[in-house]
């Protein structure tokens, strides 16, 4: 399926889940790898505000990518920030939904308000 880059140049990202290890497999605690890299992944939640409205998400990232100096409810940046929608069938059942991906997540800044 196609990726989507997010331009987040206007938005306002505030975390609202620190990083932790993405786990694979719930029933062995199996955490999960980049298929290309190897590395563990991470996930992080956040709220995504822009133009007025708000969507929370989680985002993955590689363990790499995780900065220092993040805070809950402080704002950050997300690199390279991608949608990624998918479906699957578990037990019996048509799911669907979109995967978000960054390569970092780093402490931001709100944006600047425009000048009117």
């Amino acid at each position: 399926m196609r990726v989507i880059r997010i331009d987040t140049s206007t938005a306002t990202i505030l975390l609202t889940e620190p990083p932790a290890p993405k786990v694979r497999d719930r029933q062995t605690g199996e955490i999960a790898k980049d298929a290309v890299s190897g590395e563990a992944l991470m996930t992080v939640g956040v709220v995504y505000i822009e133009e007025g409205e708000s969507s929370l998400i989680q985002v993955t990232i590689p363990e790499s990518g995780v900065t220092d100096g993040l805070t809950v409810g402080a704002p950050v940046s997300l690199p390279g920030l991608v949608a990624r929608p998918w479906e699957s069938v578990f037990n019996g059942q048509q799911r669907h939904g979109i995967a978000y991906r960054a390569t970092a997540v780093a402490a931001g800044a709100f944006p600047m308000a425009q000048a009117g």
